[in-house]
């Protein structure tokens, strides 16, 4: 049986790719404060407004390829049993060709029904205002926003807690409750955190490892030294 790995992912492995963060030193995404674009009072009250803000960012990720670390995580899938637990709304790591991969915050190639948030629709063009749903309800990005239940938060707290190895990749871990996975870690899994400015330090986690390296840097290495190691 392959050993378990748990990946965490945030927007510095996206970013590599060119993929904006959205969130500048002023808490603005693109220009917007957060609750315009990115919760239900900012949707019920500007619905044009968050529509056209996820559009740009539709057309941008389609345009994007995923870069060195999605596919080293990719590869990592050959000799592990790898699951990718991701902050992040792109579909990179599945074009890179992981297989199991845990989207928390939702995803921008899907849509969903505002009526009945269990219909979901894979979408790859512009959202606009007055398209339905079948059952005739306005139809709006698979995003979680703040506000929102974060609906694969279990399934991925219990990812991380069979884990025997668990990586962390480009998350500053301060969004919550995204953040709070860690803590599930089995206490003798090795922790490793990959990022050029490490909000962590080796008190804040047993068995943690820092990598002070970008993504696209930081994550090839480690997984060929994962591989060297694998039975």
């Amino acid at each position: 049986m392959k050993k378990k790995i748990a990946v965490l992912t945030g927007a510095g492995v996206s970013a590599e790719s060119g993929i904006n963060t959205f969130r500048d030193a002023n808490g603005l995404w693109e220009g917007h404060d957060v609750m315009e674009v990115a919760s239900p009072e900012g949707f019920a009250k500007n619905p044009e407004l968050v529509l056209d803000f996820y559009n740009q960012r539709r057309r941008q990720l389609l345009k994007v390829r995923p870069n060195a670390a999605h596919v080293a995580l990719a590869k990592l899938e050959r000799f592990f049993d790898v699951t990718i637990i991701t902050q992040n709304v792109d579909d990179l790591h599945e074009r890179a060709g992981s297989s199991s991969v845990v989207h928390l915050h939702g995803e921008l190639l899907k849509v969903r029904s505002s009526g009945n948030e269990g219909t979901v629709l894979d979408w790859t063009t512009d959202l606009n205002l007055g398209t339905l749903c079948p059952e005739g309800h306005q139809l709006r990005p698979h995003i979680v926003w703040f506000g929102e239940m974060v609906p694969l938060l279990e399934k991925a707290a219990l990812e991380v807690q069979m884990a025997g190895v668990v990586i962390i990749i480009g998350t500053s871990m301060q969004v919550y409750p995204a953040a709070g996975l860690v803590n599930y870690a089995n206490g003798d899994a090795p922790i490793y955190f990959i990022d050029p400015k490490p909000s962590v330090s080796k008190t804040d986690f047993e068995n943690l490892t820092i990598i002070p390296e970008t993504a696209a840097s930081g994550v090839p290495t480690l997984v060929e030294a994962l591989i060297r190691k694998a039975p």
